[in-house]
């Protein structure tokens, strides 16, 4: 029988939250991949869904929702397969908004969420601005697709004392807002993601 992934990436040491390390074990990357590539789901590695767009590996998302520091009650955004990794994190008090901009993946993930009727998320089509217009400030947000720099209007969309994670280059950067017009950042360096569209 295949090792649950969320068991796999705590042996690894990639994770810790038990929160996390459920959420991996009860969410299926399989049902968020291309019949294509089902058998390849559990593998650490970024896969193709369509236009010119990947499925993190799963090492990198453990990763980054370790920095991002989820706790039940939470909102922040992402979409397909972490969208619903958060949603389960955050439970019935919290909810998750996934924004994409892709309509076809859109219609897609909204299809894979659909397997997972106990979450409260959603994914919409992004609009004008990067992020979300509404349904603002959020407590975490998450970027999964690499920027040139730190998105400053991600940045003003989060709370007082709120997480953003997120590619600017080759690193992962975690950004905590310290005041309205302040925040810090720490880096870390050595990944590779898809670039964002704007």
């Amino acid at each position: 029988m295949e090792d649950k992934l969320g068991n796999k990436l705590a042996d690894q040491n990639t994770i810790r939250n038990p929160l996390l390390i459920q959420a991996f074990n009860k969410i299926d990357r399989r049902e968020f991949v291309p019949v294509l590539f089902g058998d390849q789901a559990h593998i650490d590695a970024p896969l193709p869904i369509g236009y010119d767009q990947t499925i993190s590996q799963p090492s990198t998302v453990g990763f980054m929702l370790e920095l991002l520091d989820l706790q039940e009650g939470h909102v922040g955004s992402g979409s397909g397969w972490t969208t619903a990794l958060l949603a389960d994190i955050v439970g019935a008090n919290g909810f998750v908004i996934g924004v994409e901009i892709i309509t076809s993946l859109v219609e897609k993930a909204r299809s894979n969420l659909d397997k997972y009727p106990q979450l409260s998320a959603e994914i919409r089509l992004a609009g004008d601005e990067i992020g979300l217009e509404d349904d603002v400030p959020c407590d975490r947000i998450l970027v999964s697709a690499a920027a040139d720099n730190i998105e400053q209007e991600l940045v003003d969309q989060l709370k007082v004392g709120g997480k953003l994670v997120m590619p600017v280059g080759g690193s992962i950067f975690l950004i905590e807002k310290t005041d309205e017009q302040g925040y810090q950042t720490d880096e870390y360096p050595g990944f590779v993601f898809v670039p964002l569209i704007k």
